[in-house]
């Protein structure tokens, strides 16, 4: 087994850890969680979405923050999009890179977009069509693919139907998402095994919860299949409203330190990592899911005589 020599980050926190935040975060909070996860390191900064107020009300400020974001050049800002109408506003907004989704369980689907799995596909070819013409580069995530709040256990082979799917009609990488934390690491390393006879390896990235205390095992798993893009949120922010229970993404802080422990280059600053997680945790009023961010925080605190 030979585990990648360098791993990139796609750090979610500003948008999938945020979004379902009940307490309104101002516009001006969110640009610095932005601007201080840029000086980390990361290179891949989720930064917010182009949705319907109305679904997800945290994200109707979109065009302002993603407008008062002081842009890296070294940095990437992809916003997520969920139709034609999203795209056409973050187009307006200057996104050059957008996201799109899918669903590998018809009944999340259906609760999650209001429509079925290959009409949600089609709502994601419209958008590629769109960005192909902008010049825009598109991702693609498909959820629920080693469990469903709904269907419970999702067949593989549908996980690789959904994601060659996106990955045909011009997404450039699709992230495959355990949306409620359920995944376990045999599991998925058979997931893979299966998408993997349809998408090559180099096009595709992990993205797990932590709701089951599995997210870094899955990480792991993912690595020795030979991933090595990692979606994951600063402090483990995160959830999903249509997935009752699930816990917030796995944290940027415990990836970022596994990989230093596997010999890895992720490019990001631990320290600092920490100190932004400890950052967002205060000013969300709770504290920071991540182990290792508690970790280091009381060795530090050790070391200070404190």
């Amino acid at each position: 087994m030979t585990l990648p020599r360098t791993v990139h980050l796609v750090e979610v926190g500003p948008r999938d850890g945020l979004q379902n935040e009940r307490q309104m975060i101002l516009a001006g909070t969110k640009v610095e969680l932005i601007q201080r996860l840029a000086n980390c390191g990361l290179h891949t900064i989720e930064a917010t979405a182009f949705v319907s107020p109305k679904w997800v009300p945290q994200m109707a400020d979109a065009a302002a923050v993603f407008a008062a974001i002081r842009p890296l050049p070294t940095v990437a800002y992809p916003v997520l999009v969920p139709n034609l109408q999203g795209f056409e506003a973050a187009l307006a907004a200057g996104a050059e890179t957008v996201s799109v989704f899918a669903a590998a369980s018809e009944t999340f689907s259906q609760k999650n977009t209001h429509c079925s799995i290959r009409e949600s596909l089609e709502r994601c070819r419209e958008v590629v069509l769109a960005a192909k013409a902008a010049e825009v580069a598109v991702r693609g995530y498909v959820s629920c693919v080693l469990g469903c709040p709904y269907e419970g256990d999702i067949a593989p082979q549908v996980v690789a139907d959904v994601a060659h799917a996106l990955f045909d009609m011009g997404c450039y990488e699709v992230s495959l998402g355990d949306t409620i934390g359920v995944g376990t690491p045999e599991k998925t390393k058979a997931m893979l095994a299966v998408v993997a006879r349809r998408l090559p390896l180099k096009k595709l990235a992990g993205h797990f919860h932590d709701t089951w205390g599995m997210a870094i095992a899955n990480v792991y798993a993912a690595l020795e299949v030979g991933i090595s893009v990692f979606d994951s949120s600063v402090a483990g922010l995160g959830g999903c409203p249509y997935a009752p229970g699930a816990l917030g993404n796995v944290a940027t802080e415990d990836v970022v330190w596994l990989m230093q422990g596997c010999g890895i280059d992720c490019g990001v600053d631990l320290d600092a990592l920490v100190d932004t997680g400890a950052w967002i945790s205060d000013v969300l009023g709770r504290p920071s899911l991540s182990r290792v961010a508690r970790a280091r925080i009381a060795q530090r605190a050790r070391l200070a005589g404190v």
